[in-house]
């Protein structure tokens, strides 16, 4: 695996890299981190702080603590206030231009513990109305996400969230550079949440750019739809775009059944690919019929009316290649 790491603040400043921004999938369930701490500007408590018995707000289930309770009281106020968010990637980098979303909710749950939402927007710098109290702000770029604190107070209210973010690049090869198809090639990505194991993405197209939380995800790279699988483990770093090739031991094979060696494929041929276990992979009905292993050694199964021809056969990573069945053996 080689891995190759460039500024993620340069594609941001020049903002004319195709694909750099992405529509945003509402239904995303990557895990929201918690509002940044005190010590780095943010409103949770300090890691050293007593938090106490404080009420806890759950958002994506990701527990935030309450805050101090000693907030002015502006409940006489119901006028709304004018309201900026943004957000950048480092506390002196440039703005994010564009790709957010952006939600604001009220901190009272109802009585299936949800949060309400008050309001939205798909700006890069969202100008809201609000009246003066206490929300939960959340913010997604792509698959990366993270929630703050947000106070109102009577007059313009401006906040900028630090955004610890960072992009990923996938593409994978055959062992030995040998190009894979992107049709035949896809990604699924994971972190590990409190509760276990998280989806992030799935079916990820080779070369897109994904916008992630800065942390340690884990990568499955899936050739084709049967074993050929490779996993790896890859860091993202906030303000960087991690760039990674995985490797897998694998090849196309395709089948033909003949009546002499180079002859033409016979149709309507049932076919079946099993493990030396005598597990079957694999199953078609055709003259040509083709799939993806991984590297071992595996049996076909060519059935054409009543008779069955078989034939042993080794993968090896590589280049594509043909598996032939001669019905004159038999």
């Amino acid at each position: 695996m080689h891995l190759r790491k460039l500024f993620f603040l340069c594609v941001l400043i020049i903002g004319a890299v195709p694909g750099f921004a992405q529509e945003i999938d509402e239904d995303l369930v990557a895990p929201v981190p918690p509002p940044r701490p005190a010590e780095f500007g943010g409103s949770a408590p300090a890691a050293d702080e007593d938090s106490g018995d404080d009420p806890s707000i759950v958002i994506d289930g990701t527990e935030l603590d309450a805050g101090p309770d000693a907030q002015p009281d502006f409940s006489g106020i119901t006028d709304p206030q004018p309201v900026t968010l943004s957000a950048r990637l480092s506390d002196d980098g440039p703005f994010i231009p564009d790709g957010l979303v952006w939600r604001v909710f009220d901190t009272r749950t109802d009585a299936n513990g949800e949060l309400a939402l008050v309001a939205k927007s798909e700006e890069a710098t969202a100008s809201l109305s609000l009246p003066p109290g206490e929300y939960i702000m959340h913010v997604a770029y792509g698959r990366a996400q993270a929630s703050d604190r947000l106070f109102v107070e009577p007059g313009p209210n401006t906040h900028t969230m630090v955004f610890e973010v960072g992009g990923l690049q996938l593409a994978a090869m055959i062992t030995g550079d040998v190009p894979i198809p992107d049709e035949l090639l896809r990604f699924d990505i994971y972190s590990d949440g409190p509760n276990g194991r998280v989806t992030i993405a799935e079916n990820v197209s080779p070369n897109e750019l994904i916008h992630l939380n800065a942390g340690i995800y884990s990568i499955v790279s899936r050739f084709g739809p049967i074993n050929a699988v490779v996993r790896s483990e890859l860091r993202v770093e906030s303000g960087q775009i991690t760039e990674a090739t995985l490797y897998h031991k694998a090849a196309q094979v395709a089948l033909r059944l003949v009546s002499e060696e180079g002859g033409e494929a016979i149709a309507d041929v049932e076919w079946t690919i099993q493990t030396p276990e005598g597990e079957t992979i694999f199953s078609d009905i055709g003259a040509f019929p083709a799939t993806v292993l991984a590297e071992g050694d595996y049996l076909a199964l060519a059935k054409l009316g009543e008779n069955v021809y078989n034939r042993e056969f080794e993968i090896v990573p590589g280049s594509p290649r043909e598996v032939e069945i001669l019905t004159t053996v038999y």
